[in-house]
């Protein structure tokens, strides 16, 4: 796409808005288009040059501050559109001002083989720290380089009202490029984003959109047709509808969250799924009273933890520069407490499955073991035998644990534990 003068002057206001970082990036960016009513070519070259820059910022701040220079909007947007927007110099000169073409040139020259590590993998050094714990550096590389790639678009086939065959086929017929999951017998991937929401098939309530990592989960908790099941962080409900469809829309299942919000977001899609056995349940904390009514009468219970998100990195980028050590310390308070209020639900013989999108032991196994420890009527079940038992092909130790650039999903971590 061309260039001028306008459309990088869009772009610099949009860098101008998002990169303090007061707000989730998707959100202010979807601000941003509303107070400028702009065409769809530019929208696109803002969205693709604003992700790009906070996927690559650690390089283009080092790039655009060497020899005493500032990391602007401007010279982040001009940085990132040589670097790795696939601009030349040449296609750019005319936007450019006078200097800006020499220092560009030099952008184009830095190695990022020479650069620390946090500055190769784009993560943040507090970051890098906690992973080194448990992760060699060419591990924390190779998971930086998978964060720095945009995701797949990833849809979960509605079992109630379709197949995935017939779902595989009417894309076909529209010229759209999709294949089915490596894992997940329910998913399908899509080569381009397309607008999903304005499809037949999404309208219809045949398909959601749902990244394959996350459909796993669902197949690790397994519930059967007339369980009563509880999604206990509920969400506006992606999981939910996906443990309906397995259930046969039969049993009973209560979607539960402390956002009334949220939950309101779940309703048009319950519509649509054609789910008949769901029940959205508002609670005030983990401890609400209608929670602790609950207890002891559950078969299935899936927490899919409130986490920092750091797993969910190729499509939120901003995430890594707005989470800190504390945060991640008043995350693991939360997800402790959780955990051990929502098994209190389920009765004996059941099975909970505790989950986040998060890379970093301390949200995920340093939780299962200290519960595990302070619960001794618990066992953990190994995920990769659970995942046999449901006939996916996918190595597994004792813990799902799912990695973009080995898995080709967001980062996902779950632990299946039963009670005895």
């Amino acid at each position: 796409m061309l260039i001028t003068e306008y459309r990088l002057d869009l772009v610099i206001q949009a860098l101008r808005a998002i990169l303090p970082l007061a707000h989730p990036a998707d959100t202010t960016l979807r601000y941003f288009f509303q107070e400028n009513r702009i065409g769809s070519n530019e929208r696109a070259l803002v969205a693709e040059t604003v992700f790009g820059v906070l996927r690559h910022r650690m390089l283009l701040e080092h790039a655009c501050t060497a020899n005493d220079g500032q990391a602007t909007p401007r010279r982040m947007a001009l940085a990132h559109m040589v670097r790795f927007g696939g601009y030349n110099l040449r296609e750019i000169e005319p936007v450019l001002k006078r200097d800006e073409k020499e220092w560009l040139a030099t952008v184009k020259g830095v190695k990022a083989e020479d650069l620390p590590l946090s500055v190769q993998a784009e993560l943040p050094d507090w970051l890098v720290e906690k992973m080194r714990a448990s992760y060699s550096d060419a591990d924390i590389l190779a998971i930086g380089r998978a964060m720095q790639q945009g995701a797949p678009l990833d849809i979960r086939v509605n079992t109630l009202l379709a197949k995935r065959e017939e779902v595989l086929e009417q894309l076909h017929a529209k010229k759209i490029e999709a294949t089915i999951t490596p894992y997940s017998p329910l998913g399908i991937r899509l080569k381009d984003k397309i607008p999903l929401n304005k499809d037949a098939l999404f309208t219809e309530g045949k398909v959601e959109v749902q990244d394959e990592g996350s459909q796993l989960l669902g197949l690790l908790l397994a519930p059967k047709r007339n369980d009563m099941v509880v999604d206990f962080c509920a969400g506006a409900g992606g999981k939910t509808l996906m443990l309906s469809a397995q259930m046969n829309s039969q049993g009973r299942l209560y979607a539960m969250d402390v956002s009334e919000k949220r939950l309101a977001n779940l309703k048009p899609r319950l519509k649509r799924s054609g789910a008949s056995n769901i029940q959205p349940m508002l609670i005030a904390h983990e401890n609400d009273l209608k929670v602790k009514r609950l207890a002891g009468k559950i078969d299935r219970v899936l927490v899919d933890a409130p986490c920092s998100g750091l797993g969910t990195l190729r499509r939120n980028p901003d995430l890594k520069f707005r989470q800190s050590p504390g945060s991640i310390e008043e995350l693991t308070q939360k997800q402790a407490a959780i955990l051990a209020s929502a098994s209190r639900l389920l009765k004996k013989g059941g099975r909970l499955v505790y989950a986040t999108c998060s890379i970093l032991p301390e949200e995920n196994q340093h939780i299962v073991e200290a519960f595990l420890a302070a619960h001794p009527d618990f066992v953990l079940k190994p995920a990769g035998e659970v995942l046999q038992q449901q006939k996916i092909e996918l190595e597994m130790g004792d813990y799902l644990e799912l990695r973009p650039q080995l898995h080709a999903t967001d980062g996902f971590f779950a632990a299946v534990l039963e009670r005895v």
